[in-house]
């Protein structure tokens, strides 16, 4: 027999005698060693199903007020897993394919059972339960990875539209499952070349493997993401899409400020370089200039050494400050109310927020944030990305939304216009030293205010559509914040 132990087999009959002929039957089937009991009610023998006390169950038709076919019913919903064969006093082609339809492993007459025919029928019962175990214990597996993975996992049609996922959409792109059921994954898609791109390589039949593809979310905001899908054929030769989806956003945003990082390191070393190269003879002029002047009495001479002497100072205020947005900050990390640092922002820029009749909307959490921050220097940071916020609105047309919570294991302060917005190309550009799109400006406001952030161990995201409006995302650890 394939099993070298003994199968434990119950035999639920509501007539002993009948319990007695078909032990004798199994007893004297070559190559099986059984230990069998006998079971003679309904709810006893629906408890040893559900405690999955027996490897095989014989199950007589009738059972006094409940058939066999009850017990097999409401066995089959309590999950029970091990093989139930029923048995029947006379063919009935209407009671084989009941019971067959339902679950039942097999279905024996018992006018025309033989040893023969029972050997039979407990191999094939223990067989094939055997491998239908192993088939529901791999679908529960891959089930389990299906639904509690944070990837989407789709099936689609071959014109992408969704027919099963997983509920990792709802996390990552905010859509309720069911709300997708139906909607295609062009839909999602952002960039119009990367719908076509997509489009072609279904039709072809290609795989597509970790293709960076943007998505949009239910809120708008756009999505780095690694698509992999194959292109497949069921058993009727209907063609069907699965694939995966990856959400790379973090990891982009990691890149992005290492390289941040990176190019302020890069422009502080030129920095440091040329203001060392210019500062020498800067000095000599300016010591030189200011002993002409203690010397001459020519006023004509005297005003042109003003001016040089006016310049000179200029142009060593202007290395001091390319000098501290190259620098990391100096902070002093004390508790303070996140809060309050806002409301002290937007206090500094009450003023032009009113001048240009900007509508203005605060968010905060209700639970006071404690944070560990150095109130001055990050007040000034953001103030900088609120003040280019307000510069960016039409008077009387503005709306200017700040707000504030915690999300995750982050710490989110977002500021929001609907302002002129930032192209693509100049938004990798933003922090950048002396960069600027301002006809006056600088171009060291928001450098120094990627310093200070930086400082604080804190991040800058900036999501932009030109024409529409720009949003700036803080974020810090979320253990920057401090219980009091």
């Amino acid at each position: 027999m394939v099993k070298e132990e003994k199968l434990k087999i119950l035999i639920v009959d509501d007539d002993e005698d009948d319990f007695i002929i078909t032990s004798d039957y199994i007893s004297r089937a070559p190559g099986i060693s059984a230990q069998l009991d006998w079971c003679s009610k309904h709810d006893e023998a629906l408890q040893h199903m559900i405690n999955k006390d027996y490897d095989l169950y014989f199950v007589d038709y009738r059972l006094g007020a409940k058939s066999g076919i009850d017990l097999l019913k409401t066995a089959l919903n309590n999950n029970c897993e091990e093989p139930i064969v029923l048995l029947t006093g006379k063919g009935s082609y209407n009671i084989d394919k009941e019971a067959t339809d339902l679950g039942a492993t097999d279905y024996l007459v018992k006018p025309e059972l033989t040893v023969e025919k029972i050997e039979r029928c407990i191999r094939y019962a223990i067989g094939r339960t055997t491998v239908l175990k192993a088939l529901k214990a791999n679908e529960r597996k891959y089930r389990s990875i299906f639904e509690k993975s944070k990837d989407i996992i789709f099936i689609a049609d071959e014109d992408l539209h969704f027919t099963e996922l997983n509920d990792a959409i709802e996390l990552m792109l905010g859509y309720d499952k069911d709300e997708c059921l139906g909607k295609t994954l062009y839909d999602f898609v952002e960039q119009a070349q990367h719908k076509k791109y997509l489009q072609q390589m279904v039709r072809s039949g290609k795989e597509i493997k970790d293709w960076e593809v943007l998505l949009l979310t239910k809120d708008g905001e756009k999505k780095s993401c690694l698509l992999t899908a194959t292109v497949e054929q069921d058993k009727d030769n209907v063609v069907y899409i699965q694939g995966i989806i990856h959400d790379i956003t973090n990891l982009k945003k990691i890149e992005k400020a290492n390289l941040q990082t990176e190019k302020l390191g890069l422009a502080g070393r030129l920095v440091h370089t040329l203001a060392h190269e210019v500062r020498n003879p800067l000095n000599n002029i300016t010591l030189s200039v200011e002993q002409l002047m203690e010397d001459l009495q020519d006023d004509n001479v005297l005003s042109y050494l003003n001016i040089i002497n006016r310049n000179s100072k200029r142009i060593n205020t202007l290395i001091s400050e390319l000098l501290n947005t190259s620098m990391p900050a100096e902070i002093q990390l004390k508790p303070h109310l996140l809060q309050g640092i806002l409301d002290e922002v937007i206090g500094a820029a009450i003023d032009r927020v009113t001048l240009k009749r900007i509508q203005l909307e605060v968010n905060y959490p209700q639970e006071a944030l404690h944070i560990k921050a150095d109130k001055d220097k990050l007040t000034i940071a953001l103030l900088n990305i609120v003040i280019n916020a307000i510069e960016a609105m039409e008077e009387g047309n503005g709306k200017l939304v700040i707000d504030a919570e915690v999300y995750g294991n982050e710490i989110l302060i977002r500021i929001i216009d609907n302002g002129c917005g930032i192209s693509e190309e100049n938004i990798s550009k933003l922090f950048e030293p002396y960069f600027t799109q301002k006809r006056n400006g600088v171009g060291l406001g928001l450098a120094f205010t990627l310093n200070i952030i930086q400082s604080h161990d804190g991040s800058i995201d900036v999501f932009s559509e030109p024409g529409k409006g720009t949003k700036f995302t803080v974020a810090f650890p979320v253990d920057t914040l401090v219980r009091i």
